[in-house]
């Protein structure tokens, strides 16, 4: 593949040009889940010439991921996500290394794996993992990408060593918060979507270093009324 017309569209843009499009083909992102929002911020990475992608999940695809998990089909059902993940990313990009982790990011195996990338992705679906991702990319130095959904609204932001407002000072509760159940409630398909496409763009302004990123502001978007807001964390 030559990468002069594969990422004509992307190099034409001045914020990223040839030289930003090299510093995404030498990065590397670990994205946590490859469920409703890792779907989506995994397809766009890749289409963007990432270099190298770790994805960390444990689970297998089920029928009631199909509504919104666009990484997979009705033949990857049962099948560990993670498989069925890499082997959709590699037919979209032969270039870009894809690594998996048939496990949940913990505190026990985290900082090894973050250790390992330049920038997370968290694309959990509860508050236990997003809390340890929050602690183990501040130790580490690492930025990370936060997105959660909801039925009908969704919310992103980017947390960096220097800010000021952490993950954990967004929900303090954090005790009552990494003990409830995972989410089960109904959501609208498009919904992880959008917020997985905001955390691959915020992922690749980051990387390449143009525009305005989400660091220090949260993003929310209520798709049942198309009101989105931000606000200075």
């Amino acid at each position: 593949m030559r990468p002069e017309e594969r990422y004509a569209r992307q190099i034409a843009l001045p914020e990223i040009g040839a030289e930003g499009q090299r510093r995404l083909s030498g990065s590397s992102v670990l994205i946590v889940g490859a469920g409703g929002l890792g779907s989506p911020a995994a397809l766009y990475l890749t289409a963007a010439g990432i270099g190298r992608i770790g994805l960390a999940d444990a689970d297998r695809v089920s029928e009631s991921n199909l509504q919104r998990q666009v990484l997979y089909r009705e033949a990857d059902i049962d099948r560990p996500k993670t498989e069925a993940a890499a082997e959709r990313l590699h037919a979209l990009s032969g270039d870009t290394v894809i690594e998996t982790y048939d496990e949940e990011l913990t505190p026990e195996n985290g900082a090894e794996m973050i250790a390992r990338y330049d920038i997370v992705v968290e694309c959990s679906d509860n508050f236990a993992t997003r809390y340890t991702v929050d602690d183990l990319c501040l130790t580490a130095g690492k930025p990370w990408v936060y997105g959660s959904i909801g039925a009908f609204s969704g919310q992103a932001s980017l947390f960096t060593p220097r800010c000021r407002t952490r993950y954990a000072d967004l929900y303090p509760d954090r005790e009552s918060l990494s003990a409830a159940p995972r989410s089960s409630g109904g959501v609208l398909g498009p919904v992880p979507g959008i917020i997985g496409a905001v955390q691959a763009a915020e992922t690749v302004k980051w990387l390449v270093g143009f525009g305005t990123t989400l660091e220090g502001r949260l993003f929310t978007i209520d798709v049942a009324t198309m009101q989105c807001r931000t606000f200075e964390l």
